[in-house]
This record gives C-alpha cells, structure tokens and sequence, in this order.
C-alpha cells in the first residue's frame, strides 16, 4: 500500500493498512494510522500525527505536530467510523488541529483545496472549509461551522458552531463570530459586527467596478434599508437577476439558520 517512490523516514510509523501514493514524504517521528490515504506529493514534514479514517489528496504540506483526524472533542462522540477529507495544496502549519466528523453531523469534516491554516489553526469537528481560505494564527473553528471560498478569518478568533462565513469575508483578528456572515463583508469585533465591503480583498480577485457597484448596492439594502427580512430577500433577489455577482447573497440567506450578523 506503499508507492515505491514514496519516502518514509526510519523513524516514522507507518501502520499496516495505510495507503502512500507516490511522491509522498513522510518526515522523521510522523504516525500514520491503517485507515489513513495521502496522495501523491504530499510532504509531512516531522512529528505529524494523521489518524483515523483520514484521506489527503495531492500536494499537501503538513508542518510538524499537526494533527489530523483524531476524535473530535464532542461529548456524545463513542468512538464512531467518522472521517476527515482534505482536498489539494493545501498548506498546514504548526500545531494545527483538524479532528474528524460526527455522526449526529455529516459524518465528515471537510477541507477543500489550496488553503493556508497558520500555526494553531482549529478546525472542529463536522466543518466544511471551501477552496483558497487563510485562516491565521489561533483562528478556530467550533463544530460544523461552514466556511466558504476565498474566507479569510483573522488571528486569535473563533467562529461559533453552526455558523456560516461566506465567501471573499474577511473576519478581523480577535473577533468572535456568534451569527452567520453574509458573503464579501468585513466583520469585526466581539461580537463580530458588520464594517463595510471587503474592498480591498474584492480588487485583488479582480472584481469589476460595476461588480463592486453592486455588492455595494446589495450591502446597502441589507444593512443600510430598515426593510423586514422578507422585503431584503425579495429586494436582493431583483437584484441578482440584473447582476449575477449578489446571487451569493441570495443563496446565503437561504442557508443561514443563526441570523446574520448586524
């Protein structure tokens, strides 16, 4: 189960059942459980623990003592055949914790491709990160929180289970996160609220000005319209027929459970 091109360091443990594509490094002092997959140039540098039924796809570098598919830390969890999927490219610093699902969740935490989780980056159990994420240094994740494309959530926060950050959001550091973040917002403080359109990060992916113009707009009757909820849906709803950049506002409101944040 073993690629001949793989590399396993003398000192690393490799249980019997695991699978190592090819290209892959397993560093000194690293533990690899039976039910583990790692794709193909994947790279754990040292003292990395990956345990459970926990399967990494291509080109990941995993930085030493992570760890990653261990039982998640809720009560009710007895030991169940939940698992941990992470995508491509992605980066996981130092001390990184990722522990796998729940059945009384999906069953499945999930990380997507080419994200960056900086050192003491927490992600709970039954969570769902998107593609291109930057969680930085403490940012922590409580079960089945989602987190979308393009996120960024700052230093030392921590985002409240079951909530939604949406896509291109940029969370400030030291904020706690209690309610659902509407997609291209900057939110900020504890408790999380709402400062503006991420301008800044929305330019660097290229967004058009009359795409701005539009989330603008699309902000403006969230946050800025006194209308009911029923009336901002329906409002953002119009909107998004004539500019297809709001529909991710539309969608939002329709996954949102917790309230959005105000």
């Amino acid at each position: 189960m073993i690629h001949p091109t793989a590399f396993i360091h003398p000192s690393a443990i490799v249980e019997t059942g695991a699978v190592i594509d090819e290209q892959a490094f397993i560093g000194p002092f690293c533990y690899i459980g039976a039910a583990v997959k790692i794709g193909a140039g994947t790279v754990l540098k040292s003292h990395v623990v990956i345990n459970g039924m926990t399967t990494l796809g291509c080109d990941n570098q995993i930085f030493q003592f992570s760890s990653i598919g261990e039982c998640n830390q809720d009560l009710k969890y007895q030991g169940e055949a939940t698992r941990v999927l992470i995508g491509d490219r992605n980066r996981i610093r130092e001390h990184v914790t990722i522990h796998r699902g729940t059945m009384q969740g999906a069953q499945v935490t999930t990380i997507g491709h080419d994200n960056l989780l900086m050192v003491n980056a927490h992600i709970a159990h039954d969570c769902v990160v998107g593609n291109r994420c930057i969680f930085a240094n403490n940012a922590t994740l409580g079960g089945h929180v989602q987190v979308d494309d393009f996120a960024i959530i700052g230093g030392m926060s921590a985002i409240h289970q079951f909530c939604i950050v949406g896509m291109h959001v940029m969370v400030g550091g030291c904020s706690g996160v209690s309610q659902d973040v509407p997609p291209y917002i900057v939110a900020q403080g504890n408790h999380a609220s709402p400062y503006g359109i991420n301008m800044k990060g929305l330019k660097q992916h290229h967004f058009s000005p009359t795409d701005l113009k539009a989330i603008e707009q699309a902000y403006r009757i969230l946050y800025r319209s006194s209308k009911m909820l029923h009336e901002i849906k329906s409002a953002l709803k119009q909107l998004a027929q004539q500019q297809a950049v709001v529909q991710p506002f539309v969608d939002f409101l329709k996954r949102s459970t917790r309230g959005v944040i105000r």
